[in-house]
């Protein structure tokens, strides 16, 4: 049986409980209300705003009462190699070729490109998954970088103070030297998620990316977990990223934050 991330049913509009079921995206479901195709409880609705409550009310379309999926976070360790899109029209591995059938539903949460392993998030819970993805949000997203050239203190002093890129400054709220025994050398941490953002961050320093992995994404850990293998979320992590979306929706967002003592230090 797949794992579940069980939270107590609230209420939520009529189009984000469609798309939940996977019947229509939140778009299209607006359609479908208009349409007069959508009822709750045997009556139609086609106002945006109303709201029903999972489990307690049926919601149809169609006159088919739609059932809603549970929700699902999953941390997966992507191997390197493996695509991080639904099918590959050359024939190559994607994630869900390692997922169990029942993942097919669930979209990841900021993709890794083909070289690079590590934590990657899938979850079937969309509005929560485009906050944490969004760069507003300033989510930490930590990576450990085996590179190219011996690594100079004056070259971290240039990764902290930030390098143009093509697309921006691009300033690393973390860069330290990774442990000697751990065949690592370098830990950065960035909160933007650009595209390809470390490997062209390093390669602008002198140090072209020889492997790289991300260990973790906000408060979600990669641990121990093995290459192709999954677990799910833990509630202490969804409760932080609940935390994280709620901040910034009241405008007190971890960008807005002063940085500590210790992580100034750290940076300079």
């Amino acid at each position: 049986m797949p794992p579940e991330n069980r939270v107590p049913p609230a209420p939520m509009r009529v189009q984000k409980f469609i798309s939940r079921c996977g019947a229509a995206s939140r778009r299209e479901a607006e359609g479908l209300m208009r349409a007069g195709r959508v009822a709750v409880n045997g009556e139609p609705v086609t106002t945006m705003g109303a709201k029903v409550i999972p489990g307690i009310d049926a919601v149809s379309l169609d006159g088919a009462i739609l059932k809603l999926a549970p929700q699902r976070w999953l941390v997966f360790h992507k191997p390197i190699g493996a695509l991080c899109t639904r099918a590959d029209p050359h024939g190559g591995e994607t994630i869900y070729d390692l997922l169990p059938g029942w993942a097919a539903g669930l979209r990841y949460v900021g993709r890794l490109d083909l070289e690079t392993s590590g934590l990657l998030l899938l979850t079937n819970d969309g509005d929560r998954a485009a906050e944490l993805a969004h760069p507003r949000l300033r989510v930490e997203r930590e990576y450990l970088a085996g590179v190219a050239n011996p690594v100079t203190a004056s070259a971290i002093r240039a990764l902290r103070r930030g390098i143009e890129l093509e697309d921006g400054l691009a300033r690393p709220r973390l860069v330290r030297r990774a442990a000697a025994e751990s065949g690592w050398d370098l830990r950065l941490v960035l909160t933007e998620g650009r595209k390809r953002e470390v490997r062209r961050l390093l390669r602008a320093a002198g140090h072209p990316v020889v492997r790289l992995a991300r260990i973790r994404f906000g408060p979600f850990r990669l641990g121990a977990l093995r290459p192709g293998s999954f677990r799910p979320a833990r509630p202490a992590e969804l409760a932080a990223v609940r935390d994280l979306v709620r901040r910034r929706r009241h405008g007190n967002s971890p960008a807005r934050a002063r940085p500590s003592p210790h992580r100034s230090r750290q940076n300079r």
